[in-house]
């Protein structure tokens, strides 16, 4: 299918690695011009030498999410490198993993800043132009505790959860001006945040790593843990010319795991 994206300009946030580098050549792949940020340059760079092998205009550009100077000066930077921005993919690192009794009003706070101001400021980045042009692909990278919260998780299932109220409530907002947001909810996808919980988990319950992704697994109606390109693709499809009228949602990609009707 031609997902009528070629040639547009898209930024992914945390780009370099993981779920966000997934979505970042899943669009280079369909002919989007791709800028990325993140910290580390070593994976900056393995990164935008994939999307150049994809013969797509691209920029990688070292900068902290949290930091709302970064985020603008990597918008600026985007915006004169390959032109003004037609598709956001915002990609956060999660929160503090504790449970209520261990977090304090600086844990909450930081992930405040670090898991929902963020994707306030990259989003009121680039709108205004989405605006003007009438046409805008926003997709927010968040995760199913939005939906299925746990306890190790309080602070991400809190604020995953009001990602999901900003999507519905931006989705109507911005519909008429040709602009779908949307936001993405994974489940277990082997990412370096899986691994890490994988440690946190293991280590609460007294088992090995391996055991716990096997018994993850088992869980799984799919019976197996995600890669993280097939997140990729149905972030490019969301931010597809044939997605047009998908809008407000949060989109669950867990393998079955969450089984509640809505």
């Amino acid at each position: 299918m031609d997902l009528g994206i070629r040639g547009k300009v898209a930024m992914v946030a945390a780009g370099s690695k993981g779920l966000g580098r997934s979505a970042a050549l899943a669009l280079g792949a369909e002919g989007c011009a791709v800028s990325i940020c993140g910290r580390g340059a070593e994976a900056l760079a393995a990164t935008r030498t994939e999307l150049e092998a994809l013969g797509v205009r691209s920029l990688a550009m070292a900068a902290d999410i949290s930091s709302a100077e970064d985020l603008a000066r990597w918008h600026q930077a985007t915006e004169t490198a390959l032109g003004l921005v037609d598709i956001l993919v915002t990609n956060t690192g999660g929160p503090k993993a504790a449970t209520f009794d261990h977090l304090s009003d600086a844990d909450w706070a930081a992930g405040v800043d670090s898991t929902l101001l963020n994707v306030v400021r990259m989003t009121r980045l680039v709108l205004p132009a989405m605006k003007a042009r009438k046409w805008g692909r926003i997709v927010h990278i968040t995760s199913l505790v939005a939906k299925q919260p746990y306890p190790l998780l309080t602070i991400s299932s809190t604020l995953r959860a009001g990602l999901s109220g900003l999507t519905r409530t931006l989705a109507l907002e911005t519909a008429a001006d040709g602009i779908t947001v949307n936001a993405l909810l994974p489940g277990h996808v082997m990412t370096d945040r899986q691994h890490h919980l994988a440690e946190v988990k293991s280590q609460a319950e007294g088992i090995t790593v391996e055991e716990h992704f096997r018994r993850q697994a088992a869980a799984i109606p799919a019976r197996r843990i995600g890669e993280p390109a097939e997140v990729g693709a149905v972030i490019a499809f969301l931010c597809s010319g044939p997605a047009s009228y998908l809008t407000g949602q949060s989109l669950l990609v867990d393998g079955g795991l969450v089984q509640g009707t809505f």
